[in-house]
């Protein structure tokens, strides 16, 4: 090979080796230096070195008897002269499940945060701290104080304590706006996962206003930022450092993060925490109604453009609306100027309203949008009423002309409601309206759920009281056009409710 030859080809093998350094260092940032995004911070460690402080372990224990009480486990029965007798022996003994049943202490960990640093006070959940003798709350620190109950609200799982600092200073973070909040805006979790105290893990916020089935107020807040077990109680800041949501419950089959949990929304949560620090109890505001939802089909038989708002099924007797305020059948779109979209919306602005304060409620009666103003009452104290409370609300005993024959309609055998057919089906003395007798397999009653020993109240928000009632009523119905029949029916024990049926 010539000198020319050997020039030309060490110059292609530099060329061909630049372009390779040029490829590497090209492709080498994307791995090496990660380019921060715009609303994703490059470092949380300055955050979370000024709230780490406020964030406690919450350790509890309760004293149960050995193999009676709650996951206990039985002493195994062995074979006489076992080599592993001793072994078990000391193991039951120790924790409590010996033959005789001893007592034991169960201990549990949670997480909780700092609200007040001068009176000492620590929010958590409920059900971390639920049944306990002894509760400890322990610093970042390495401090530990024992901890008294102010108060807990089983609804929203939230629990208040008290510690006495006794000279330690402590330091507190406060609630911030969760309805500001935004599907997809940073978040970061500190808390007590498995026992390892002051965990901070982020991320996002992955969905707004979850139900997950917990209780009467679900409106969670869902996260990937890893929640596990022991991070219950524990806050969800928000980039502020401004405590967003409360950490409560997590979806997972394997029992750690998956990257799906949930957190009482700060929006909620305060409120219960001050009315548990004021009061050691919840006071909400209650509206004494029972609701259900508004379908398509109900929505089309109130002739409604959308199904929206939630819908008055019953309305409880001594409460605050049991003056004809709101009636059965009404349609709830608008509460103390907050949009009612869903059923669920309503439980929730109603519990949040102070007790004996005066609302507007937009209602759809008949039809026709109105406002009536209704004073709230405590829903504590509305419970008890409702408890003894049949739903039934005081209807038009009609026509009691004697027994007439029954009749068929839309897959119902409906007839007189009197002495013979309310011992037949046990029907409550206080409930009126024409019995369903018999319903035909596969119609469209039957496809509705409705049952024989229910009682037809109204159809389409108008009384019945005999066979012919309901026949007339139908065939008004199919005149006017109406594809839907709107029935209110009464179970046995006068509890209310609505349904649609197909009457094409």
């Amino acid at each position: 090979m010539t000198s020319n030859t050997l020039l030309r080809a060490a110059r292609r093998t530099f060329i061909a080796g630049a372009a390779a350094l040029m490829v590497g260092a090209l492709a080498v940032p994307a791995f090496v230096t990660p380019t921060v995004a715009a609303d994703g911070p490059a470092s949380v460690a300055d955050l979370a070195e000024g709230l780490l402080g406020a964030v406690v372990n919450i350790s509890t224990s309760q004293t149960v008897k050995g193999t009676e009480g709650p996951g206990a486990v039985p002493m195994p029965q062995l074979p006489e002269g076992s080599p592993f007798q001793d072994f078990f022996d000391d193991f039951f003994k120790n924790r409590g499940g010996d033959k005789d049943g001893g007592a034991q202490k169960v201990q549990s960990l949670g997480s909780g945060f700092v609200v007040d640093a001068e009176q000492g006070i620590v929010v958590t959940n409920n059900h971390v701290i639920a049944d306990a003798d002894d509760i400890e709350v322990n610093f970042s620190d390495g401090v530990t104080l024992k901890a008294t109950l102010v108060g807990t609200d089983t609804k929203t799982d939230v629990a208040v304590l008290k510690v006495d600092p006794k000279g330690h200073k402590l330091t507190a973070v406060k609630f911030g706006d969760s309805n500001k909040m935004r599907v997809g805006d940073w978040v970061m979790a500190i808390g007590n996962p498995f026992g390892l105290g002051g965990t901070v893990t982020v991320g996002i916020v992955s969905a707004r206003n979850r139900d997950i089935n917990s209780g009467p107020y679900d409106d969670f807040i869902q996260t990937d930022a890893a929640i596990n077990r022991g991070n219950s109680g524990g806050p969800l800041f928000n980039s502020s450092g401004e405590v967003i949501g409360i950490n409560t419950a997590i979806i997972s089959p394997s029992g750690g993060s998956i990257g799906i949990g949930f957190s009482i929304p700060a929006q909620l949560a305060s409120g219960v925490v001050d009315q548990l620090r004021q009061f050691g109890e919840t006071r909400r505001g209650w509206l004494g109604v029972r609701i259900q939802p508004v379908t398509d089909d109900i929505a089309e038989s109130l002739g409604m453009a959308t199904a929206k708002g939630a819908l008055v099924a019953g309305v409880i007797k001594g409460g605050p609306v049991d003056n004809g305020t709101i009636l059965a059948g009404d349609v709830i779109l608008k509460f103390d100027g907050k949009d009612i979209r869903e059923m669920r919306d309503l439980p929730r602005v109603v519990a949040e309203s102070p007790v004996g304060k005066a609302v507007d409620v937009v209602i759809v009666r008949k039809g026709v949008e109105q406002t009536v103003k209704v004073t709230l009452g405590r829903l504590e104290d509305g419970e008890k009423v409702a408890a003894g409370e049949d739903g039934n609300t005081d209807q038009d005993d009609g026509d009691k002309a004697p027994a007439v024959s029954t009749a068929s309609v839309l897959g119902m055998t409906v007839g007189e409601l009197n002495e013979d057919t309310r011992k037949k089906f046990g029907i409550a003395a206080d409930v009126s309206g024409v019995v369903i007798t018999d319903v035909t397999k596969d119609s469209a009653a039957a496809e509705r759920g409705i049952q024989a020993g229910e009682v037809i109240t109204e159809i389409a928000q108008e009384s019945v009281a005999t066979p012919k009632d309901v026949m007339d009523r139908i065939g008004a119905l199919k005149e006017q056009g109406r594809k839907n029949a709107l029935l209110m029916l009464a179970s046995k024990t006068g509890e209310l409710r609505f349904v649609t049926i197909r009457m094409d």
